[in-house]
C-alpha cells in the first residue's frame, strides 16, 4: 500500500510514511544503508533501482518519501544542507538573464548566494517586502521566474499570504518558492496554498535535535520533482544515510515538538511585550503583529521563534545574549534546547550594508521545549 494512503492525519504520516519495516528482520526502523555501492544482477539489472548512494540511497528514499507526504507534494530530495538544497534548485530553474525577486527579510546565507554567487553567473534579483503582495507585484519584470519566499521569515518573522503570491507569480509565469523551516509542514502547507516548491534547513525543526546538518527540495509537480532529481544526482550534494536517518527520526515527533515550542513561545512573546527594557516584540501570534491574521489563516499554531528589540541599542542587545544561561548563545534555530543570538553580528552579518540589512537592537530567540517558566526567568535576568 502507499504511503500516500496511509493515514491523511499529519501525526500518522510523520512516523509510518517512508517508514516501511525492514523485508529481511521486520525491524521497524529502517537501517541505515552505509553503502557506497550495491550489487548489480547482471549489467544494468539493479535491484530496486540502486546503483551509487549519490543517485539513490534506501535511507535517503525512505527519508524523501516521508518530506513528499508531509509537505503533500509529488517529490521530495534531501541534501547535504538547506544551503545545498536552494543551489540546486536555483540552477534547475534559472538561466543567465532570469530575473529573481527575492524578500527584503530573508536568510543571511540565502542572501549570500543570490548576491555573491547566483549573480556572478547573470542571473538578475531584486528585493520587495513580501507581505505586501502588491509590492511583489511590481518588483515583477517579463524576465522573472521565480519569486521567493520566507514566512514566517528570518529574522524579522514577517508574514506573506502564500496563496496571494502564488496567484501573482502564476500570472506572471514564475514559480513561487517557499522557505518553510520556521512553520515546518506540521504548522503549514505551502503547497496547498498553490506554491511549486518548499525549501527547508532540515539542520532545524525537522532534525529537531541539533544533531545534524541537511536541506530539502519538495516539489508539487511530479515533472520538476524530475528535473530537480536529474541536478541532485549531477551536482551531487546529497544527503548521507546517517544524516538521513536522523532527520527521519526527528520527524517522527516534529508535530509533538512543535506544539510545545509554540506555546512556550507565545508566552515568551507575551512577557517580552509587556517588559520595560523590551521595544518591540515580533512575533506573529501577537494580535498586533502585522501580519497576524494571515498568519492565523496559513498556519496552525505561531512556532517557536521570537525576535525583539532593546532599548539602548547594539550593546544592550550584545549584553542580553552574553547574560543569558538557559538559552544558550549560538547560530542555528529548531532544537529541543533554547538558543538565543544577535543576527546583525551572527547569522545575518552577511547582509550588512545591503536593503536585507536587520537592526542592530535585534535579539532573536529559538524557543525550546525546557519548562517555560525556566524559560522566562532567564531572560528577566538576562535583560537586568
Amino acid at each position: 500500500m502507499s504511503d500516500r494512503h496511509i493515514s491523511q492525519h499529519f501525526e500518522t504520516l510523520a512516523i509510518h510514511a517512508g517508514n516501511t519495516a525492514d523485508p529481511l528482520t521486520g525491524a521497524v526502523v529502517p537501517p541505515i544503508y552505509q553503502v557506497s555501492t550495491y550489487k548489480q544482477d547482471g549489467v544494468g539489472g539493479l535491484r530496486g533501482g540502486y546503483e551509487y548512494s549519490r543517485s539513490a540511497n534506501p535511507t535517503r528514499t525512505a527519508l524523501e518519501e516521508n518530506l513528499a507526504a508531509l509537505e503533500g507534494g509529488r517529490r521530495g530530495l534531501a541534501f547535504a544542507s538547506g544551503l545545498a538544497a536552494e543551489d540546486c534548485l536555483l540552477r534547475t530553474l534559472l538561466s543567465p538573464g532570469d530575473h529573481v525577486v527575492i524578500p527584503n527579510d530573508a536568510y543571511g546565507g540565502t542572501f549570500r548566494l543570490f548576491a555573491k554567487v547566483v549573480a556572478r553567473w547573470g542571473v538578475e534579483w531584486s528585493v520587495a517586502d513580501t507581505s505586501d503582495p502588491a509590492a511583489v507585484r511590481a518588483a515583477l519584470t517579463p524576465k522573472t521566474k521565480a519569486v521567493w519566499v520566507e514566512t514566517p521569515s528570518n529574522p524579522l518573522l514577517g508574514i506573506t499570504d502564500i496563496a496571494a503570491v502564488a496567484q501573482i507569480a502564476r500570472d506572471a509565469g514564475a514559480r513561487l518558492v517557499v522557505d518553510n523551516t520556521f512553520a515546518t509542514p506540521y504548522l503549514q502547507q505551502p503547497l496547498s496554498l498553490g506554491a511549486d516548491v518548499v525549501v527547508h534547513s532540515l539542520t532545524k525543526y525537522m532534525g529537531g535535535h541539533s544533531d545534524v546538518v541537511g536541506g530539502a527540495l519538495v516539489a508539487a509537480d511530479p515533472a520538476l520533482g524530475e528535473e530537480l532529481a536529474f541536478h541532485q544526482n549531477a551536482m551531487g550534494a546529497v544527503a548521507g544515510p546517517f544524516d538521513s536517518w536522523l532527520v527521519l527520526r526527528g520527524a517522527k515527533t516534529l508535530p509533538v515538538r512543535m506544539d510545545r515550542h509554540s506555546e512556550n513561545a507565545t508566552k515568551v512573546a507575551d512577557m517580552l511585550s509587556r517588559h520595560a527594557r523590551v521595544t518591540r516584540v515580533l512575533y506573529p501570534g501577537l494580535p498586533d503583529h502585522p501580519g497576524h491574521e494571515v498568519a492565523a489563516k496559513q498556519m496552525k499554531a505561531f512556532g517557536g521563534m521570537v525576535s525583539f528589540r532593546v532599548e539602548g541599542g547594539e550593546e544592550a542587545a550584545v549584553r542580553v545574549c552574553d547574560r543569558a544561561k538557559v538559552f544558550t548563545l549560538g547560530e542555528s534555530l529548531g532544537g529541543v534546547e533554547s538558543l538565543i543570538e544577535h543576527p546583525g553580528r551572527m547569522t545575518h552579518a552577511s547582509v550588512a550594508g545591503s536593503a536585507l540589512e536587520v537592526p542592530a537592537d535585534l535579539v532573536r530567540l529559538s524557543v525550546g521545549i525546557e519548562n517555560v517558566d525556566d524559560l522566562l526567568e532567564d531572560l528577566k535576568q538576562a535583560l537586568g
